[in-house]
This record gives structure tokens, sequence and C-alpha cells, in this order.
């Protein structure tokens, strides 16, 4: 048996308002709605990012979405009246923290491998 993709779940609270934060922050409307209380985003290259309703999960989930350019997310997030927290940068990756309205957090990572091994 062999897995070939990932789903990730965030609980939040209230859905239609996780829906209307996770547009904005995403760029875009979920790609589904398959069930009460569940929402579902797609990405280009892959993987899937669920957000349900859980009340009592709310808050304590933590994902990470890969980007190609920290630098621009962060700009879009900063248009869309999101705070940046925590930011870090190694050899390997360059990350930003945010948190949802539940508290949620949600970090934005770009690879920065390819980018110095193809400067070596």
């Amino acid at each position: 048996m062999k897995i070939v993709n990932a789903l990730a779940g965030v609980a939040v609270a209230r859905i239609d308002d996780a829906v209307a934060w996770y547009s904005k922050v995403i760029g875009g409307s979920p790609h589904g709605r398959p069930m009460e209380g569940l929402a579902e985003f797609r990405f280009d290259r892959g993987g899937w990012l669920q957000i349900f309703e859980d009340r009592s999960r709310a808050g304590k989930s933590s994902v990470t979405l890969a980007v190609s350019s920290l630098d621009e997310q962060i700009q879009a997030l900063r248009k869309v009246g999101v705070d940046i927290g925590n930011r870090t940068k190694t050899e390997y990756v360059a990350t930003a923290i945010v948190n949802d309205p539940d508290g949620n957090q949600i970090v934005f990572a770009e690879s920065l491998d390819a980018k110095n091994q193809s400067a070596r």
C-alpha cells in the first residue's frame, strides 16, 4: 500500500466565519462543501485543506502550507489585514506563522533548499 496524498484538517468554532477567513487568506473560495460543517480547499500541486466545525477542538490545530514565495505571501496577508507572527529562516526553509480567529496555527513555508542547490 502506498500513500499518494494527504488532507490536512483544521477544527474551527464556526464554519461560515472560518470559510470567510480562510478564503481571504488562501485567496480563493473552497473547492467544495461536501457535507454540513466542512469546507475543502484544494491546491494546484496536490493536497487539500479541510476546515471543519468542531467547537471542542477549535484552536488546537496546526497546519503548514507550502508557498513559492514567502515574501509575496506575507504581502498578500498584510493586504487582507492578517497579522504576521513569528518568522524564521534557515538555510533550507523560511516560515511565517499566523493564527486564525480560533487560534489555530497556520505556518506558511518556503523551501530554500532548491534555491541554495542552484546557487552552489
